[in-house]
């Protein structure tokens, strides 16, 4: 007997997977964090120095508007991935009656792939169009010049490139000569999530921010202090971040072998993802007492104090996790709630960490 459809606004809940967000969101609250504690270390400018002193500090509620636009974006990147991958695993045979993960809309029959499609389109257009406006930098009131950063508009073109390049499929890629390109396909997901709801996700805000600073007092512009160990929150952020992605591809692997799915639980093993996810999960943790305490508590021209020991107290949330993914022989189905259970604990490390920063650093 065919399972009854859900109402349609359901059904595109399901399709866009909104429970994911948090992977989007956890890094850019990190990035925040790191940009207004650089940003009240920052020295003041030197009064022999040609410079108006206000210009060199970059308001708060700056950060806090440029925080939310990126934010936005990352989570429009996150629901058309997302709504694409639907799409694009169903028409290339990966997504089966035979799947053993969370209901798909378009395998399901709730939805058709031309729908998804549109709706993967219409989320990426939106992700755009909120994206750019980062890239473009205004010059003062009276000032007409615009200054476009490549950098940024080189983040946010691949960003949107990526997301349907991670599953791949005849569209849209198809009409450019590219439908066989797949990220995640080929084994490439783990660093692509590495990459870019890791890294480029948590550094964006703080390089923002540093930019803004240089923008308006270019005759003091320095790196701002703190950002130089940013980098090292980034990977801790992106490590949890790729775990979540592990135990999913560590759940698929068998009916990803007869879809031609090569990620690296295929192309490496049961065994190796296994000690993958506790390794991206373990790493964090003591990557953060490294910092603390390793060269005595100074890195970046900063001084690293406890407030960067507060995600410590998520580490309890991880034994489960890693009982049954590392340690443990749960596999299949039964590995559905350590999928969610992984990004809860990426997002508690992150609340942690942003909110003891902002408190305490």
């Amino acid at each position: 007997m065919a399972e009854a459809r859900p109402p349609t606004w359901k059904v595109w809940m399901l399709a866009s997977r909104p429970h994911t967000l948090t992977a989007s969101i956890s890094p850019v609250l990190v990035g925040y964090a790191l940009s207004v504690t650089s940003m009240s270390q920052a020295p003041t400018v030197d009064v022999n120095v040609d410079v108006d002193i206000k210009t060199t500090f970059v308001p708060h509620s700056s950060i806090l508007d440029i925080t939310l636009q990126f934010a936005m974006f990352c989570m429009l990147i996150q629901l058309g991935t997302n709504l694409h991958n639907d799409y694009a695993d169903f028409v290339k045979g990966a997504d089966t009656v035979a799947r053993v993960g969370q209901a798909r809309a378009t395998q399901k029959g709730w939805l058709t792939p031309n729908q998804t499609a549109r709706g993967a389109t219409i989320t990426l257009v939106a992700a755009l169009a909120v994206g750019m406006p980062l890239a473009v930098v205004f010059g003062e009131e009276n000032d007409v010049d615009v200054t476009v950063d490549r950098w940024m508009v080189f983040m946010v073109l691949s960003s949107v490139f990526n997301a349907v390049a991670y599953t791949g499929g005849p569209y849209p890629l198809g009409y450019i000569g590219l439908g066989r390109v797949s990220i995640g396909y080929s084994g490439l997901g783990d660093l692509f999530v590495f990459l870019y709801f890791g890294l480029v996700a948590t550094l964006t805000v703080p390089y923002l921010t540093q930019s803004l600073s240089c923008e308006s007092a270019p005759a003091s512009c320095q790196t701002l202090p703190g950002l130089g160990f940013a980098f090292v929150a980034a990977v801790c952020v992106g490590c949890l971040g790729t775990a979540i992605i592990v135990v999913n591809n560590l759940r698929d692997r068998h009916t990803d072998i007869l879809a031609g799915k090569r990620t690296t639980a295929v192309r490496f093993g049961e065994t190796f993802s296994r000690i993958q996810y506790g390794v991206l999960v373990l790493l964090p943790y003591a990557m953060l007492l490294v910092l603390r305490y390793g060269g005595g508590g100074h890195w970046g021209g900063a001084t690293v104090s406890n407030a960067w020991l507060a995600p410590l107290a998520s580490l309890p949330l991880s034994v489960p996790h890693l009982r049954a993914v590392a340690f443990g022989g749960k596999d299949g189905a039964d590995l559905n709630p350590h999928v969610g259970g992984t990004a809860l604990l990426q997002f508690a490390y992150c609340v942690l960490l942003s909110t003891s920063l902002l408190l305490f650093q």
